[in-house]
């Protein structure tokens, strides 16, 4: 994604910020009712670890797909801030925020990666 950044292939326009951004609010929310869910007993199917149905690998590949674009987010951001001219502490919230993204990132790999394992079985 750096390279693509990088080499402007991928821009972070108004619009790109827009939907990632509302991409990502929708995940949460989805993640928060799946969470207040569990807490009463009710599971829903496809989200769960385990669960290899295509839905659920669907679902799982399109948040993969928004944790790497939202990666552009946080490059945009570094860059801004550094052209802005923003203060030396400032580069913590963006390595954060770069952190942040890259974690959640390999969490989602990691549950796509346990879904096409267990769709083997």
């Amino acid at each position: 994604m750096f390279i693509l950044y990088n080499a402007r292939i991928i821009r972070a326009t108004e619009k790109f910020r827009a939907v990632i951004f509302s991409s990502i609010v929708g995940i949460g929310i989805f993640y928060l009712i799946n969470m207040v869910l569990r807490f009463f007993g009710i599971q829903i199917p496809f989200m769960q670890w385990g669960d290899s149905s295509l839905i659920g690998i669907g679902i799982n590949l399109f948040i993969v797909v928004i944790a790497a674009l939202s990666l552009v987010l946080n490059f945009d951001q570094i860059e801004t801030g550094e052209k802005m001219g923003a203060p030396k502490y400032m580069e913590w919230y963006g390595a954060f925020g770069l952190l942040v993204t890259i974690v959640w990132l390999y969490l989602e790999i990691l549950r796509l990666l346990s879904r096409f394992s267990n769709n083997r079985n």
